[in-house]
C-alpha cells in the first residue's frame, strides 16, 4: 500500500469511529430519555427507527472499510487476470 492509501485508509478509519462515538452517545442519550420519561407507562421505544437507520449505515461502512478494502480488491483483481490469460497454442 503506497502512502496515499494508506493516508486514505486512517482517513476513513478516523471518520468511522467518530461516528460510532456520535452513534454511542445519542443512542445513550435517547435510552436514558425514554427510561425516564416513559418508566412504567410506555414500554414502545421512541427512536428506534433513527437508530435502526444509523445502524444500518454503520454497518455498511464497517463492511466497506474492514471487509471489502484495497488489499481485496487488488487481490480479486489479479485473480480475474489470471483466469483471463488463456495459453497460447502454436
Amino acid at each position: 500500500m503506497d502512502y496515499n492509501g494508506a493516508k486514505e485508509r486512517v482517513t476513513k478509519l478516523k471518520s468511522f469511529y467518530k461516528n460510532c462515538m456520535w452513534f454511542a452517545i445519542v443512542a445513550g442519550f435517547i435510552l436514558i430519555r425514554n427510561f425516564v420519561k416513559y418508566n412504567g407507562t410506555d414500554h414502545h421505544f421512541h427512536g428506534w427507527f433513527i437508530l435502526t437507520i444509523w445502524a444500518i449505515i454503520l454497518s455498511v461502512k464497517a463492511v466497506n472499510l474492514f471487509i471489502f478494502d484495497s488489499e481485496w480488491e487488488n487481490q480479486i483483481l489479479q485473480e480475474e487476470l489470471k483466469k483471463s490469460k488463456k495459453p497460447i497454442n502454436f
